[in-house]
């Protein structure tokens, strides 16, 4: 499905239209859910951005610098395969930094960054217009997590989708199957999908990763409550949770969880909640694959051809996948 839009002057396009009682429903549903619970993009307001380009700073949180080691060494194969010139669709973008890396060498003629956090994508996009003004952009301010329809503007030919950070493993296996396949849908039998996925590793290091010692992936996830207090007129107060993270070996992630420290009632419009001592609420799940069974989800998507990617210790995996003739 394509969205019917005119590329706008001003490069940028609001697609994502917060629907207050939609919002309030989500949220308040998880909340009184048995094990409490909110979708990881709730983390993403504007602080919260600020604080995950924190966190990719901080020498615990290996993905970032090991997925740009690995374009770094092997930039020139990566290219080879993935083309250039085309259209690049940013998922997540952020601060549009990694994609930004990459023109040079990608010499894309339009890029489209895509993210629910629209105030922060839109100084990130008006700042890179400015750098590479031969390149076109258009931001889109829209939660793909929900569609990929994207608007008649964005040219259907040569369409790479770029998915960097390991930020599918937020997504339930058959979730992500769905996202994939979305993106196989959107891409056409010309496109593709150059993807970075965190690979299953020690425990210890994936602890520390999400549990660093200045406590910056805390202060991330307990940002999630001062979020939750403005959208839902909530009266969550930080002081009153820790931050808790750790590997799930049976299920294959690390979670995310905010964890009551004493007895605490929650008060929101048209719902509360009575929080015991240590009961926690869901905020996050990173899952990590090996090579092989990340290879078998990209088939399944109908991605059946690929090429990959990985740093010496097989830590993180950079992926770019050919979309099936259809």
């Amino acid at each position: 499905m394509t969205l019917i839009a005119e590329r706008p002057t001003a490069g940028f396009l609001q697609l994502y239209q917060k629907d207050d009682d939609a919002l309030r429903t989500e949220l308040s549903e998880g909340l009184l859910a048995p094990q409490a619970a909110t979708s990881p993009k709730f983390l993403y307001d504007a602080l919260g951005s600020k604080l995950f380009e924190a966190i990719c700073e901080l020498p615990e949180y290996y993905p970032t610098r090991t997925e740009a080691a690995i374009f770094d060494t092997h930039l020139s194969d990566i290219v080879e395969s993935a083309g250039q010139g085309g259209v690049l669709i940013d998922l997540g973008a952020g601060n549009c930094a990694k994609a930004a890396r990459l023109f040079p060498v990608l010499r894309p003629r339009d890029y489209v960054p895509v993210d629910i956090s629209v105030d922060f994508l839109r100084g990130a996009v008006e700042g890179l217009r400015q750098r590479f003004p031969r390149i076109r952009m258009t931001g889109l301010g829209m939660d793909f997590s929900r569609s990929l329809a994207l608007p008649a503007f964005v040219p259907e030919d040569g369409r790479l989708f770029f998915y960097p950070g390991s930020s599918i493993g937020n997504f339930a296996p058959e979730q992500a199957l769905s996202l994939l396949t979305a993106m196989r849908t959107a891409c056409g039998d010309d496109g593709g999908l150059l993807i970075g996925v965190d690979l299953a590793k020690d425990a210890r290091l994936l602890n520390a990763a999400y549990d660093d010692a200045l406590g910056v992936t805390a202060s991330f996830n307990l940002n999630l409550l001062r979020h939750l207090n403005g959208l839902l007129g909530a009266d969550f107060d930080v002081r009153d949770w820790r931050h808790r993270a750790f590997w799930n070996p049976a299920q294959g992630r690390v979670e995310m969880h905010l964890e009551a420290r004493r007895h605490v009632v929650v008060r929101w419009q048209g719902g509360q909640r009575h929080f015991r001592e240590g009961e926690r609420i869901h905020t996050e799940n990173s899952y990590k694959y090996t090579r092989q069974g990340f290879l078998q989800l990209l088939e399944r998507a109908g991605f059946p051809a690929a090429r990959t990617w990985t740093d010496e210790r097989e830590w993180f995996l950079v992926c770019h996948a050919r979309a099936a003739r259809g």
